[in-house]
């Protein structure tokens, strides 16, 4: 996959934050292992996991952890319905607060326009199906647009093919202007390291597969180390989030609920979940670079996605990267998103208000919509305000009690 490369060098260290993120790792507890096994077979099921979702997003503040969990957990958000209300949430956006609408005419003076237009207009084959030749082109020129949006206001942001994958999945359910925000806020975050100017930091990404094979499964890896194979395959699933190569948009949606609530390293670990599925078939063959390289680049099929994600969040949680870094030849080479920002993410969006609350606050005489450098409202204001949650919190168990018996057609109208 070749990459469109911007000018200008290669910025310096970054920090790492290391104590953050071993915090960050013990957050991934056995209740959410124990999450991905519930089988959801019955209606029940998705019953009580809407339910769950609508009561994390109605607390104040926003009950981010549980979402992830629900994100994580097999089925994920379940709906695009879903998809809308959490997604932002995940990565601290709020839908009050949203960037301006791209618009839908492009920047064809930016230096990545050609590019990018010729991007959108070879993957015809991820937009829906049965989409009508008219529509098609209203959504790609809209997708360039929202590409070109984000890249203009991030100057220090370098276009990569592949880009526009992610962005498609985004705009498909959130349409266009947040889309761009949700695009904007990965691109500073979980995709940061692939936007340098060069490929370094992606390359240096990718040297965590090999050693997360090794403890997981020796024979394995010293067969793939025999053949020499490198993990060149795998580097488009990292850069579009496997959106490149899944068949199904419901298999990239599902992906994408699953990368958006997990660390930015979690696509590795999913790589290495496919990588030993596919060990039998691994060891039977000739171990040979073409050969293995050929077989490993072709998914399987039919994907068995929610078992490969709960194997991807198990490697997690039993071999925490800080413990591959060293073998992964990273220690001097510092990473944006492994780290730093990541922590500082997460710590941002803890914080967030419920839409009922910010609803509210805009109904106000005299509101005034917050500069997105405002800090938060003073610790009186959220203690009365949370006093408030805390009243109608009964009130909404109650009728969270009552909801158990409605179904799925009913719950979606409170999303």
């Amino acid at each position: 996959m070749r990459r469109a490369r911007g000018t200008g060098d290669r910025r310096g260290g970054r920090d790492r934050g290391g104590t953050g993120a071993k915090a960050g790792e013990r957050k991934l507890t056995s209740q959410q292992a124990r999450g991905l096994k519930s089988k959801p077979s019955t209606e029940s099921w998705r019953r009580q996991k809407l339910l769950q979702i609508h009561e994390a997003l109605s607390q104040d503040p926003v009950d981010v952890e549980l979402l992830r969990m629900a994100a994580q957990s097999r089925g994920g958000l379940l709906s695009n319905q879903v998809r809308r209300k959490v997604w932002p949430r995940l990565l601290g956006l709020s839908p009050y607060d949203l960037p301006p609408h791209p618009g839908r005419r492009p920047l064809r003076d930016h230096k990545d326009y050609h590019q990018v237009q010729l991007d959108v207009e070879r993957s015809l084959a991820h937009f829906p199906r049965g989409m009508r030749p008219e529509q098609r082109a209203v959504l790609q020129e809209q997708l360039v647009a929202v590409i070109l949006a984000v890249l203009s206001s991030r100057p220090e942001l370098h276009y990569y093919q592949g880009y526009h994958e992610v962005a498609l999945a985004l705009l498909l359910v959130l349409g266009p202007r947040a889309a761009a925000a949700l695009l904007g806020q990965l691109s500073m975050h979980h995709l940061r390291d692939f936007m340098d100017p060069t490929m370094d930091n992606t390359w240096h990404i990718l040297n965590y597969l090999l050693p997360l094979l090794a403890r997981e499964s020796p024979q394995l890896h010293s067969f793939m180390e025999r053949a020499e194979v490198g993990t060149v395959f795998a580097l488009s699933w990292l850069l579009t989030w496997f959106g490149h190569v899944l068949p199904e948009p419901t298999h990239v949606l599902r992906l994408m609920d699953f990368f958006l609530a997990s660390h930015p390293l979690m696509p590795v670990y999913v790589a290495a979940a496919v990588v030993l599925h596919r060990e039998p078939e691994v060891l039977a063959g000739p171990c040979d670079m073409p050969s293995l390289h050929q077989l490993l680049s072709r998914l399987p099929q039919p994907l068995p996605t929610e078992s490969l994600l709960a194997q991807a969040l198990n490697l997690f949680i039993r071999h925490p990267h800080s413990q591959l870094a060293r073998e992964a030849a990273v220690k001097t080479h510092s990473s944006l998103s492994i780290e730093g920002s990541f922590t500082a993410l997460q710590a941002a969006s803890a914080h967030q208000r419920p839409d009922w609350v910010l609803q509210k606050q805009r109904q106000q005489p005299g509101y005034q919509k917050p500069s997105r450098s405002q800090g938060g409202p003073s610790t009186l204001v959220k203690a009365a305000l949370w006093g408030l949650s805390a009243t109608l919190g009964a009130a909404a168990l109650a009728v969270t009690q009552t909801a158990l018996g409605w179904g799925p057609e009913v719950l979606w109208k409170i999303f």
